[in-house]
């Protein structure tokens, strides 16, 4: 009898386990924020359904794009403004950046799900100086924990830059945004 009782407490356990396993932990279904280990603070804000995950120093996360006269600038000039001297390298690497940041488990969960970047860009220096990260907040980049966002922003910020010209040193600040399937 008493090894009746054994075998079955052993397989609830077991049972227990595998359905612990397989539950999913999302840490951007609402909006909060994030302390990193003293050395800064991220902010994840549900808007319209979806996750808008950013360091808490970022400064134009939220502001519209201006010249720096303070006229505002046209949407359609935004998209059509030649603010960076061409190159062939800075998005691969961007890109290359993001996909390397997460582990085989974690690229596993994405299911070819896009991850949107924002990087925002000095129009004095052309450095990155600040990131965005824009998900579904019940996709697998919602199990991701914020360290790995901000390891992406730290890496961006630190290898990614551009040239601005003339007319990208007239604006607030230069944007690059693109949706990224990481596999």
């Amino acid at each position: 009898m008493k090894t009746g009782k054994l075998i079955l407490f052993i397989l609830c356990v077991l049972f227990s386990f595998n359905e612990a396993k397989t539950q999913t932990f999302y840490y951007y279904n609402t909006t909060q924020t994030f302390f990193i280990n003293q050395s800064c603070t991220y902010q994840c804000d549900i808007r319209y359904g979806a996750v808008v995950l950013y360091n808490q120093a970022n400064q134009f996360t939220y502001q519209k794009p201006m010249y720096k006269n303070g006229s505002p600038l046209e949407p359609d000039h935004w998209v059509n403004i030649d603010d960076v001297q061409p190159d062939t390298w800075t998005l691969p690497l961007a890109r290359s950046i993001v996909s390397n940041a997460f582990t085989s488990d974690e690229k596993s969960r994405f299911k070819g799900e896009p991850l949107g970047i924002t990087m925002i860009i000095s129009p004095e220096t052309g450095k990155v100086i600040e990131v965005n990260f824009d998900f579904n907040p019940t996709t697998g980049y919602a199990t991701v924990p914020v360290t790995t966002y901000r390891q992406i922003e730290l890496n961006l910020k630190s290898q990614i830059y551009f040239t601005p010209t003339s007319e990208g040193k007239k604006v607030n600040y230069l944007m690059r945004f693109w949706m990224q399937k990481v596999k």
